[in-house]
């Protein structure tokens, strides 16, 4: 606990007194941790259920929603179920700071779990740090949330954008030496940090042409074409899924048709489809993208299997896609924390587990976390697009400083059920 130097004294004393308490059940850790009763564990996010951003990413907490429900359905942890909470923001940074204070001030919620987006979250990492809220798993790229000395209570959880635009550029140049390399990526901290990975790989001239877009405009006609003019034949891409489609499509109809290589933010074939209709399957043939969670069409695969099963009885049968495969192993890697932070439960405890390097998760690549690491996913791997089906190619990349080499680790084995041990 010395880790967390800016707790007050008063919670301190509660965790000392629930130290010395623990023996005698759990009305003591009810008392010490804010959204912990003896019967339940209180958390919230937010969400873009509407606005710019929710047709790509609307569906993750319903899918987080249905695996909370699954494991509260067997047991719970530790005797507890999980109540979770969903605040929508809209993606406007301006409500996310209205959302997550209700949800902390009012709710009194144990912790922040996968909220979304690099603008509206950025608005509440001081607020969250400062009441010492765990803040965990974030669903964005941004490095921001690998800080523990300035925000010790944030934790990453998808592949950081340098890391990602590192992968992806070491596998062009392995795929396709000689190609023509452009960028189009959206006008913020997303698009930045991704491209400054794409130069650290490629070099600071190795991009021939560098476009980028505001989700306030969805007219791209004119980036487009400067690509197209510039002789752009790999075309990275640090887009969320709705103008990752807009950029597809709007190629097709200047007759362009380059190689794109897409952040994993903006690669779900499946809500690509959604997007681009009925001319999605000829329109997407060949498009790769990052990932580095177990794919929803590898049936064979036991997470994806299982996944595929709680979302059937827990979801109400909505699409089995890469958004659900998202959003249950966020759900997966908090209950994963939370049953190591023991029978009775705080937010010292918690942070202390992830810290401990035994939170695993379920990804094809080692999770960052440990006493000075708060980085999510360390690496990714290639998908694309044939026949309408995505599936993965070659082998896994993982990223270390500037270094971008194979993994060849073992991927962590499915508890049964995938109910944490």
């Amino acid at each position: 606990m010395t880790r967390y130097s800016s707790l007050s004294a008063a919670s301190a004393a509660a965790a000392l007194a629930l130290t010395s308490c623990s023996a005698s059940g759990g009305t003591a850790a009810a008392e010490a941790a804010p959204g912990v009763t003896d019967t339940t564990v209180t958390v919230g996010t937010h969400q873009p259920l509407t606005g710019p951003a929710a047709a790509g990413y609307s569906t993750i907490s319903p899918a987080t929603r249905a695996y909370f429900d699954y494991v509260n359905a067997n047991g719970g942890i530790n005797g507890r179920t999980i109540e979770y909470l969903v605040k929508d923001d809209g993606y406007n940074p301006a409500n996310t700071q209205s959302a997550v204070r209700e949800l902390v001030l009012q709710e009194e919620v144990f912790a922040l779990v996968g909220g979304l987006g690099t603008p509206p979250h950025s608005a509440v990492l001081d607020f969250l740090n400062d009441n010492e809220v765990p803040d965990l798993f974030v669903a964005s790229g941004s490095p921001t949330w690998d800080q523990p000395e300035d925000y010790p209570y944030t934790y990453g959880f998808m592949v950081d954008y340098p890391t990602e635009s590192r992968v992806l550029a070491t596998y062009a140049q392995e795929q396709f030496p000689d190609g023509t390399y452009c960028f189009f990526g959206q006008d913020d901290d997303f698009g930045e940090e991704f491209q400054a990975g794409l130069e650290a790989v490629l070099g600071a001239d190795g991009l021939a042409d560098i476009q980028s877009y505001s989700t306030a405009n969805t007219d791209i006609a004119a980036q487009i074409s400067s690509l197209k003019e510039s002789g752009c034949d790999v075309v990275f891409m640090a887009t969320i899924n709705g103008f990752s489609a807009q950029a597809v499509g709007t190629a097709a109809k200047l007759g362009y048709s380059p190689q794109w290589l897409a952040s994993s933010a903006g690669g779900d074939y499946s809500t690509l489809a959604a997007y681009l209709g009925e001319n999605a399957a000829p329109l997407l043939e060949g498009f790769r993208s990052a990932n580095y969670l177990p794919i929803y069409s590898d049936e064979q695969n036991e997470w994806t299997a299982q996944f595929k099963q709680i979302n059937e009885e827990y979801n109400g049968g909505a699409p089995f896609d890469g958004n659900t495969i998202f959003g249950m192993s966020i759900g997966y890697l908090f209950v994963e924390a939370l049953k190591q932070a023991g029978e009775n439960p705080t937010r010292e405890a918690l942070l202390e587990a992830l810290e401990s390097g035994d939170v695993t998760g379920n990804g094809l690549v080692p999770l960052g976390f440990s006493g000075d690491s708060h980085r999510g996913y360390t690496g990714a791997m290639i998908t694309t697009v044939e026949g309408g089906v995505q599936s993965y190619v070659g082998t896994p990349y993982v990223v270390s400083g500037d270094e971008v080499t194979g993994y060849d680790g073992q991927v962590p084995a499915m508890p049964s059920g995938a109910l944490p041990e």
